[in-house]
């Protein structure tokens, strides 16, 4: 890998980080009490949230300009180890084995596409 290639790779990593802390503000703000319907979706949790959102896809749009198009759902399938690692840190959720073997396997299968491509 080039070293090019090597910063658009990781500038997608850093969209896809950077949506799911996006997807954790909204569920912060979903799970508390809104005085109304209006308040539920502008206020300041939500509005920045969406606006991570888009920062996100253009950052997305922006690196998909070097990472080739079979690199790109792998380097977004990392998605799935920081949503986890949230639901654990803020959220308190639990693991269950089955959650920890799929997370192994979207690792291994990380591993095989860096290794073998």
């Amino acid at each position: 890998m080039n070293n090019t290639l090597l910063l658009y790779a990781g500038i997608l990593l850093v969209s896809v980080f950077v949506s799911a802390i996006s997807q954790v503000m909204l569920k912060i703000s979903a799970n508390r009490q809104h005085q109304s319907a209006v308040k539920e979706y502008a206020n300041p949790l939500v509005v920045g949230a969406y606006a991570l959102f888009v920062l996100s896809t253009l950052m997305t749009v922006y690196a998909y300009k070097e990472v080739p198009l079979s690199m790109g759902p792998i380097l977004e399938s990392t998605s799935y180890l920081y949503i986890t690692a949230f639901g654990v840190l803020i959220f308190k959720e639990k693991v269950s084995a089955k959650k920890l073997l799929a997370l192994a396997l979207i690792v291994g299968g990380i591993c095989v596409f860096a290794l073998l491509g």
